[in-house]
């Protein structure tokens, strides 16, 4: 409960209490009259301290509403934000893969053309070798005859 309210209660609760002590007698009816009067502005005062309360109240409800949909929008933002970061990071994943592949395949190519290159530059230096022996053999049979 509200301080200022617990306050504003006790003391017109006290004004009450002093109101119904005092006897009919001379000059009661003016003491009378003043407790009253105070009693009244007590009860006044405890109606505006109510009514400022209730204020504070619904201001600090709508304030906790405002601050809570501010919550869950900034954090939706940021959950946005963070999907945004996971695709691009999936994105360059594949893409880094893709190029890992690409590597490997443009590299067995190579090393396939390679081989074939020797294989083929290996032939070529045994049918050069298979001639110039054969020219050799001929050279040879002229001589011989």
């Amino acid at each position: 409960m509200n301080p200022l309210i617990s306050a504003a209660s006790v003391i017109a609760a006290g004004l009450a209490v002093r109101l119904a002590s005092i006897r009919p007698g001379v000059g009661q009816a003016e003491l009378r009259g003043g407790a009253i009067e105070r009693l009244e502005k007590a009860r006044a005062r405890l109606r505006k301290v109510e009514m400022e309360a209730d204020q504070f109240r619904v201001n600090g409800y709508s304030e906790i509403e405002r601050e809570k949909l501010n919550l869950i929008n900034s954090t939706y933002k940021i959950l946005e934000q963070l999907e945004n970061y996971k695709n691009e990071t999936i994105y360059f994943e594949q893409q880094r893969a893709i190029n890992q592949v690409r590597q490997r395949v443009f590299q067995q190519a190579l090393q396939g053309a390679l081989g074939t290159l020797n294989s083929s530059l290996n032939n070529e230096l045994h049918l050069r070798t298979i001639s110039a022996n054969i020219g050799l053999f001929g050279v040879m049979k002229e001589i011989t005859d």
